[in-house]
């Protein structure tokens, strides 16, 4: 079994710390009376009795507190953190150096609590104006390590229970050393002096039946200096020295930074997390009648966090803030009104871990916990960005200490199951239910006989059913919601019944293409496609862009479906019905006009056999249209003449065929040559003819 490195923990504090912390504590005036005459005043507007006592105030000069008191309060309030939220389960211990070792308390449960703890430093006595050298100190850490060596009472229970796990008891602390240290040098001293103390100390332990060898001690060096003076060494966490010793170094300044120096250290040494409760009711300490909106700061395990902050962490960043003056985050939650019917109602709580308040001694935190031990309980709202408030935790008190509790904030384990066309955060009913019956269907196991020798295929039953499996689940929407090609129904099938084949013959093949072709009819006569969800509200898709989520969804289903080369002869169809370039999983011939196939397609099945013949004869443009397509010529004669196309987008002739046909039809025209460009021999054009005969008649009329 394996004990936290939180498990026992190590003060050890320089008692030596005299010097003055900067920090100084206002006192109130002192007052003296005495009886005087009835000349002068005391300070009244007043005449004075003669027998009436004069007061007059003494004004006090501010008190400078030194180190050692500050690393006192520092070392209280951490021990007050930890032992609220972990009673009994996370022990400290207590070492004060000067001339002497000075072991203030052990690990039996009668000194983990905070009068044990100030009776200890009482008795102890202010700090000494001795000096004290590090050599004094590394006694100290020896002593901490030794302390480290004995088991507490739930070790030593677990390593001499008769178990399997009893020899696997590993032993693990954390000693912190309290002391003003000026120099990176110190450090260096203290780590390497450390590191050969736990070694020897270890090896001896080893040696005897009632010490534990330390598996890992955390060395944590608080380095404590005077408000308002700045330290030269910078904060610092060095990798693990050895598999069993890790180090680092931080300062503590007395003064308003060190609350918020020892709230990180409690919260990094165990696992900790902060929540602030906003919106605090409470009605004014001057005017009852008035009330203001109050915060609250809360510790407790970061495990309380875990379901809220699971997910993308861009969607809950929002819910992390950094307290002003501090370092760490803490996690904005919104006070709701307590209900009266709190006894007969249970809440579905996933979790519950103890809390205690950051600011014990501050009038909101005194009137949050009297509110909750007399009872009552508060829900906290987690905030969103959008949507319906969400209840995330709540606050009770059990026994007489005050717990968290982590809500449902989906379904509840105690409700009855839900169903199929339910879903966690509301109701899903576009499940494809009906379809997920038939994948089962296809899919039941049944006795399998053995494979022939040397036959092809799976070499297992098991291996077969899960190429099976495969085929059928490589694309398959949940919901129809998600999906275009699969609300269609009948007019899709037997195209998703065909393709999931390992083989396919032609005639299926020719039953995937009619499909293709059927659809391409439609919207060329613009009919509209069947809705996704039945009863769905707001504006649908136009009719243009539902149709081409069902062309691209095609396109990826048939691509998915490559399983023979008869696969391939769909998904080529396809291909050359939408003029797609070539891909490497398919290899298209030329491209061709979806409207110029389906009216060669139509006018080619209306010919009479001769008519044919002399089409194909003069090359007709029916090297597009597959030949299985082609309707004869004896069930042509009893099916019904083509209908008329109507003007427009489904008229059989597009604008570029229009086009190009006009200028097919222009170059065909013979091309006249100007006559006074030809070169054949004996050919002379004269130019002017008309003017040449003009003058030739005028001419003869004058000759006359």
């Amino acid at each position: 079994m394996s004990f936290p490195t939180s498990h026992k923990t190590v003060f050890v504090l320089d008692h030596t710390l005299t010097a003055s912390s900067g920090v100084k504590l206002e006192m109130d005036s002192f007052s003296k009376c005495r009886s005087g005459s009835t000349s002068g005043n005391n300070g009244s507007s007043g005449p004075q009795t003669p027998n009436q006592p004069q007061v007059s105030l003494i004004p006090l000069l501010p008190i400078t507190t030194s180190l050692w008191t500050c690393a006192v309060e520092a070392i209280t309030e951490y021990c007050r953190i930890v032992w609220d939220i972990f009673p009994g389960t996370r022990l400290i211990r207590f070492i004060a150096v000067d001339k002497t070792i000075h072991k203030l308390s052990s690990w039996n449960g009668e000194d983990q609590n905070l009068p044990n703890l100030m009776n200890s430093f009482m008795a102890l006595g202010p700090s000494k104006n001795i000096g004290v050298g590090k050599l004094d100190l590394m006694k100290g850490l020896r002593a901490a390590i030794e302390a480290l060596t004995e088991p507490s009472a739930v070790q030593h229970e677990k390593r001499t229970s008769l178990t399997e796990s009893a020899t696997k008891v590993l032993n693990k602390g954390r000693i912190i050393l309290v002391s003003k240290i000026n120099t990176e040098d110190e450090i260096r001293v203290f780590k390497e002096k450390f590191h050969e103390a736990l070694l020897h100390l270890n090896k001896v332990a080893a040696a005897t039946d009632n010490l534990m060898a330390i598996n890992h001690c955390d060395l944590v060096l608080l380095n404590l200096w005077p408000n308002g003076l700045a330290c030269t060494i910078p904060r610092h966490t060095w990798p693990d020295v050895s598999t069993i010793m890790s180090c680092e170094f931080t300062n503590m300044q007395g003064g308003v930074s060190l609350a918020p120096t020892l709230c990180n250290l409690v919260l990094k040494h165990y696992d900790l997390a902060s929540t602030t409760v906003t919106g605090i009711p409470m009605k004014e300490e001057q005017n009852a009648s008035s009330s203001a909106n109050y915060d609250v700061e809360l510790f407790h395990p970061s495990a309380a966090h875990t379901a809220i902050l699971r997910g993308i962490p861009s969607e809950t960043a929002h819910l992390k803030t950094y307290r002003e003056g501090a370092d760490y985050e803490t996690v904005t939650l919104k006070w709701c009104t307590p209900r009266s019917n709190a006894s007969i109602e249970l809440q579905h709580c996933s979790s519950a871990y103890r809390i205690t308040s950051v600011d014990v001694n501050s009038r909101p935190s005194s009137c949050l916990t009297n509110f909750l031990l007399n009872g009552r309980w508060v829900m906290l709202e987690m905030p969103r960005k959008s949507g319906s408030k969400v209840i995330s935790h709540m606050l009770a008190c059990h026994g007489g200490d005050i717990y968290i509790h982590t809500m449902y904030t989906s379904r509840s384990i105690l409700e009855d199951p839900p169903s199929i066309s339910e879903g966690c955060g509301g109701r899903v009913t576009d499940y494809r239910i009906p379809d997920f019956g038939e994948l089962l269907k296809a899919n039941r196991l049944a006795p399998y006989p053995e494979p022939a020798p040397g036959s092809e295929g799976p070499s297992t039953p098991l291996e077969g059913s899960r190429e099976h499996l495969s085929r059928h689940t490589k694309y398959w929407p949940i919901t129809l919601s998600s999906t275009s090609l699969f609300t269609l129904g009948s007019n899709i099938d037997p195209l998703t019944s065909i393709m999931v084949k390992e083989t396919i013959t032609d005639d299926e093949v020719v039953e995937c293409k009619q499909v293709i072709l059927s659809l391409m009819s439609m919207e060329a006569r613009g009919d509209p496609l069947p809705s996704p969800i039945a009863g769905q509200r707001g504006k649908g898709m136009k009719r243009e862009d539902q149709y081409k989520a069902v062309w691209t969804e095609l396109e990826q289903y048939l691509q998915m479906h490559l399983h023979s080369p008869a696969h391939e002869k769909v998904l080529e169809c396809f291909m050359e019905c939408h003029n797609k370039v070539a891909t490497p999983e398919y290899k298209g011939d030329d491209k061709v006009d979806i409207d110029q196939a389906l009216k060669e397609l139509d006018d080619y099945n209306y010919m009479t056999e001769r008519e044919k013949a002399e089409f194909n004869m003069a090359g007709g443009g029916t090297k597009h249209i597959p030949s299985d397509l082609i309707v004869p010529d004896s069930k042509r004669r009893h099916s019904a003449p083509p209908p008329l196309a109507p003007m427009g987008r489904s008229s059989g002739v597009s604008l570029l065929t229009l086009w190009e046909n006009k200028v097919s039809s222009v170059e065909s025209q013979p091309c006249y040559e100007f006559q006074g460009r030809s070169r054949a021999e004996g050919n002379i054009t004269k130019l002017y003819v008309n003017l040449q005969k003009d003058k030739e008649k005028e001419d003869g009329s004058r000759k006359k």
